[in-house]
């Protein structure tokens, strides 16, 4: 095992693949963060899409260097076959690490056609159990704005499984130049436990053939 997060993540309908420009072509992924559909993606966000294709290169960038320094693995979100749009990039994940309090944060964003079909908890408990299974973290933990009602259906849902518990942290992130609450969750390694058995359906893959990671 030559680094510290798995290269590809499989899960029954998802494959995640490292966000890394080796894996993820800029123009790819240039297509999609500067679609007006990104208009809806990042309403509540702190950044906007993406005008130009440096920026592109820079967030690929910011994947790669964030991933070798071991402070987070982020992934490209792709369907696996069967799945409606399989082998496109759906979104982009992951798991910022805070080794010293033990914490792992998760933050995801889909495109809005893949939207409702259950994605985002699939992905959760796979990168959960990747933070507490080979991570040896105490605690995973994620957010949203407080306006965003879909991102709180999705993540009540998948953190309520995972056992979780949630509570709002006010101005504590800003939205176009104003400040907004936002909710955020946290799970437990004995929760998580507690509520699953410690089972998962997930495959963590390290070493990968370079040709076939996509």
């Amino acid at each position: 095992m030559s680094e510290l997060f798995p290269e590809v993540v499989e899960t029954p309908r998802l494959r995640l693949v490292a966000r890394r420009p080796k894996h993820v072509g800029v123009h790819e992924a240039y297509d999609l963060c500067s679609a007006p559909e990104m208009d809806d993606v990042t309403r509540y966000m702190p950044w906007s899409r993406h005008e130009t294709p440096k920026v592109t290169k820079d967030f690929l960038d910011r994947g790669e260097s964030s991933w070798t320094d071991a402070e987070s693995a982020d992934y490209a979100i792709i369907p696996r076959e069967g799945e409606e749009g399989a082998g496109e990039i759906a979104g982009f994940g992951g798991l910022h690490t805070e080794w010293d309090r033990r914490v792992g944060e998760l933050g995801l964003w889909l495109r809005p056609r893949h939207w409702g079909r259950g994605y985002s908890g699939e992905r959760a408990a796979a990168l959960a159990a990747l933070a507490f299974d080979a991570f040896d973290l105490d605690v995973v933990s994620v957010s949203h704005v407080a306006d965003n009602e879909k991102s709180q259906r999705a993540i009540e849902k998948y953190t309520a499984a995972l056992g979780g518990l949630d509570g709002r942290e006010r101005n504590s992130i800003v939205i176009d130049g104003d400040p907004a609450d936002e909710l955020r969750y946290s799970v437990s390694r004995e929760d998580w436990l507690d509520a699953t058995g410690g089972d998962y359906d997930a495959e963590f893959r390290w070493d990968v053939d370079p040709d076939d990671v996509r």
